[in-house]
């Protein structure tokens, strides 16, 4: 179970919007680009001034890309603009907005900047076994349990939690080696997937 399984319904809370932007033009690039660019502001801004309080930006910024990031697909899906630059901008885009937003993390007190940097690269590597298993068998793979929707939850609580309660800052070590882990399962589930997938074809 992932928090990527309750897409369709988040989806149809933003579906009024999505034919709204229609309306007006906006083209699902539009808004791959607005949620990158988000996302860099985002990250400037907390690795410029990496206090504990300022990280209650991060679950704000990371429910708005959210909600971005599913209207740019319902977009391209739903309105007949699909298009190859889309399609590199979309994965190229999540990989980077989680780099800037994830990155101002080594900048902590106390926190290990080798450890976050490892934390990243498995991020990393969880998108690139999810886009993988799309080219083994066309399918792309969001097995968790800590795919990108997961991440920013997880991650999203913790800025909230080190900005009302920043003692906690004691424990981001602790967090980036559990999140490390769940992250190298999740590379794990994703390849076992498509790997079976690929097996039934």
């Amino acid at each position: 179970m992932t928090l990527y399984q309750m897409k369709p319904a988040f989806q149809r809370l933003l579906r009024p919007l999505m034919f709204w932007l229609h309306k007006h033009h906006i083209t699902p690039n539009h808004i791959t680009l607005s949620a990158m660019a988000l996302s860099f502001i985002a990250g400037v801004i907390l690795a410029v001034f990496p206090e504990p309080g300022l990280f209650v930006l991060l679950p704000v910024v990371l429910f708005i890309r959210m909600a971005l990031n599913a209207l740019d697909g319902m977009l391209a899906r739903e309105c007949n603009q699909k298009t190859s630059l889309g399609a590199i901008l979309n994965e190229m885009g999540d990989v980077l907005s989680d780099i800037a937003l994830y990155l101002p993390f080594m900048l902590l007190p106390d926190s290990n900047a080798i450890l976050v940097l490892i934390m990243l690269l498995c991020a990393v590597m969880t998108e690139f076994c999810g886009i993988l298993a799309q080219t083994l068998n066309g399918v792309r793979s969001y097995a968790g349990p800590l795919g990108k929707s997961d991440r920013a939850l997880l991650f999203g609580a913790w800025g909230i939690a080190m900005a009302y309660w920043p003692p906690i800052v004691q424990w981001n070590n602790a967090l980036w080696g559990v999140a490390t882990l769940l992250l190298i399962w999740t590379v794990a589930n994703r390849c076992r997937s498509a790997m079976r997938q690929g097996e039934i074809k």
